[in-house]
């Protein structure tokens, strides 16, 4: 059932059928009983106050479904200036050595592997910038998973960024989530047009501590199913700024992403938010104060903005230990 709404939503010879897609934007439309409730989920303590980059806690949506116990899905609690941070921390810091990406040495040059970002602006031919662009498909920070054993291997392990764990240990806390420690992540590349075959999340030693996964660019097709592929999953849309994440019964079973599609619209290309108050909370969140103001610029974010035309970024950040 899994392999069969995967292809489903994947054809590329007819335009699938997508009425059975949750959005989360039209809930009274196509969801039914999908959702606990078409009401926003109450959370944790609302007078916390968040970081720069989120909107207040009263204006978030978060939603459960019923069928997937533990998943949760917050549609998109950043500011439009937040989203143009992480997109460009994710673009320009994350692919940097020591942190390892998919970029096969025989095929890319050691500058290519260390700084693919900076070797990406700089290229002078068209054609070699765009098969720089898309051969990028991964990069790992914290622990580094093994794809040949499927383990995580003490000895292969880089700095976490501060400013990505430290988010990340804002949503634990707010969703009742204690002593939640970022220590491993992949950050995926889709071009619109691949997709992510299903599979689980189970090489941690710690599968009780929820997975976070945040979207950013254009939006996706997200399959959720069971612990079988005998079970039919459930399709829902994520879009950029949306954060995903699955717990208990939810962390272990089998999810893909079948199709990447062109966004409705853009939130990142308007700018509305105030940099004024970024003193009060630097230390507190490590961010990057100078790339959080830059990225206002609109010629430092041309190029970034420039990849998510046609691009999905995701970050999928795990306790391993």
């Amino acid at each position: 059932m899994f392999k069969s709404s995967f292809k489903h939503y994947k054809t590329r010879s007819v335009e699938p059928d997508l009425s059975e897609v949750i959005d989360f934007d039209n809930c009274d439309k196509n969801i039914g009983d999908a959702l606990q409730s078409q009401l926003p989920v109450t959370i944790g303590d609302s007078t916390i106050s968040p970081p720069p980059f989120l909107q207040p806690l009263t204006k978030w949506r978060c939603y459960d479904l019923a069928k997937h116990s533990g998943l949760m899905v917050i549609r998109n609690p950043f500011t439009n200036l937040g989203q143009r941070y992480w997109i460009a921390r994710c673009l320009r810091d994350y692919p940097c050595a020591p942190n390892i990406v998919n970029l096969n040495e025989d095929l890319f040059l050691p500058a290519a592997r260390a700084n693919w970002w900076s070797e990406l602006q700089s290229c002078p031919d068209t054609q070699r910038a765009h098969r720089l662009k898309v051969a990028m498909r991964w990069t790992t920070l914290g622990y580094h998973h093994n794809w040949n054993t499927k383990v995580y291997d003490e000895e292969m392990h880089s700095p976490f960024p501060q400013d990505l764990s430290k988010m990340c240990e804002f949503f634990a806390t707010v969703l009742g989530h204690s002593n939640y420690a970022s220590q491993a992540a992949i950050v995926n590349y889709y071009p619109i047009g691949s997709t992510l075959s299903g599979h689980t999340d189970h090489s941690e030693p710690n599968q009780t501590a929820p997975l976070f996964s945040f979207s950013f660019g254009q939006s996706c097709i997200f399959l959720i199913g069971g612990r079988t592929l005998d079970e039919k999953p459930t399709a829902l849309y994520l879009r950029s700024g949306d954060v995903l994440i699955m717990s208990n019964e939810s962390r272990l079973c089998y999810h893909a992403v079948p199709r990447v599609m062109k966004a409705s619209e853009e939130p990142w290309s308007s700018i509305d938010d105030n940099t004024d108050d970024l003193a009060n909370h630097s230390d507190n969140l490590a961010l990057d104060i100078d790339l959080y103001r830059r990225v206002n610029d609109k010629d430092f974010w041309l190029p970034f903005g420039n990849y998510v035309k046609d691009s999905r970024i995701n970050m999928n950040v795990r306790q391993v230990l």
